[in-house]
């Protein structure tokens, strides 16, 4: 029997004929895939490139303050708490996929409705050449598999990041010295600074679930990847974002680890901020930098597809494909960017305030309540009990990390 959620899509020259939900999932087949009835334009997105994509949409400005959680939690504590967000993460997307082959709405996607003072040395100045230069052409993009190149470039960025920091752990001694130090840091000569803590806690770490969370978001991504993977399957899919969590969680792990034994307590919300103090001069360093700049930047353009698909469906969802909205959508979302990298003073604060609310939504709130709303399956199954642990976890967890996120706001 032909289910009414079956796809027929003209533009893009596939059919789909669809079984029942339960058929569908049993057979763990894409709704694009049902029956093996496929067909489309283009080939679609190697699995390898797919993960690629995936560790881009993870992997971006959060691996710069895990050093940092690390120093408020203790070695063994951020372990646990690393695990378990990546763990919990990985759950959201495979309740995600589950949603997508129950409803047959995940693939009705659309591509296209998506201390010197020289000029050239100012951060600033660099930040807004690179954004018109590079993430406004690579977001205008009709297509989010075409990432695949620029998602691989970024993530052997990451891999040479977390190399470089465990190399230049012998490069700085510790206790710390004192000179450049009054800057960032209140430096002590006491050899007890330079003891590891397993476990630490202090009104800091209420900064580690948020922004470990930050670090893990890809869900925005997920559909728009999936829709254009080679051979699209939920297990297929579920296995690639397994090794892109998988892999990520390895270089945040090694990163955040030697970063924090290069500083121990006194480890910048920002890591690369105390090697700028301690070897200014440092070609790798300065090479490292200008790495995760572009691994950064290039995490952007993965990023505006769905943002700048929810706008379209909510704002032009009657109206044809147009290039010149398209190309304007893509342009206001770069601007916002823009203004929040040069105007919001330290890092850390968009990781907890961002890594509380809204990501905590998109991983843990969000898919836990729709699937408890969408899912027919009775409350007791596993998965249901599984969605609702994730649904009340994200709300106490996001709520109160942003509660005293704030209280700590009011009493500096």
């Amino acid at each position: 029997m032909q289910a009414p959620w079956g796809i027929v899509d003209a533009e893009r020259s596939w059919y789909v004929s669809a079984e029942e939900p339960e058929e569908a999932e049993a057979e763990e087949l894409s709704p694009l895939l049902s029956n093996e009835l496929y067909r489309q334009e283009s080939p679609g997105v190697s699995f390898g490139f797919s993960v690629f994509n995936l560790m881009n949409a993870i992997m971006g400005s959060g691996i710069l303050g895990l050093a940092y959680v690390m120093a408020h939690t203790g070695i063994l504590g951020f372990s646990f708490l690393l695990l378990i967000v990546a763990l919990l993460a990985s759950y959201s997307v495979h309740l995600l996929l589950s949603m997508c082959i129950q409803t047959g709405d995940g693939c009705r996607y659309h591509p296209n409705s998506e201390y010197w003072r020289s000029w050239y040395l100012d951060g600033q100045t660099l930040l807004i050449i690179i954004c018109v230069g590079i993430v406004f052409p690579l977001a205008l993009l009709p297509k989010i598999g075409f990432l695949g190149y620029t998602s691989s470039l970024s993530f052997f960025f990451m891999v040479f990041f977390a190399l470089v920091i465990v190399i230049k752990k012998w490069s700085i001694p510790c206790p710390l010295p004192l000179i450049y130090a009054e800057q960032y840091f209140q430096i002590s000569n006491a050899t007890d600074d330079c003891k590891p803590k397993l476990f630490h806690f202090s009104k800091e770490s209420v900064y580690a679930i948020p922004t470990m969370a930050f670090s893990f978001l890809c869900h925005t991504s997920i559909l728009p990847i999936y829709c254009e993977l080679q051979s699209p399957s939920k297990k297929r899919m579920q296995n690639a974002t397994h090794t892109a969590i998988a892999l990520s969680f390895l270089i945040y792990f090694i990163s955040a680890l030697f970063g924090y034994l290069t500083f121990y307590d006194k480890v910048a919300s920002e890591l690369l901020q105390g090697y700028s103090i301690y070897l200014p001069r440092d070609v790798v360093i300065l090479t490292v930098k200008l790495c995760i700049l572009f691994a950064v930047l290039l995490t952007v353009p993965l990023i505006h597809f769905p943002a700048r698909k929810a706008l379209m469906m909510m704002f032009f969802s009657n109206f044809p494909f147009s290039w010149i909205r398209h190309s304007l959508i893509t342009l206001a979302l770069n601007i916002i960017i823009v203004l929040l990298a040069l105007y919001v003073p330290d890092i850390r604060n968009i990781f907890g305030v961002v890594g509380s609310s809204t990501s905590a939504c998109l991983i843990f709130v969000f898919p836990g309540l729709f699937y408890l709303k969408l899912s027919r399956e009775d409350f007791l199954s596993w998965k249901k009990l599984g969605a609702f642990v994730l649904l009340i976890f994200g709300i106490l967890v996001g709520n109160f990390s942003l509660a005293l996120i704030i209280f700590n706001w009011i009493n500096k």
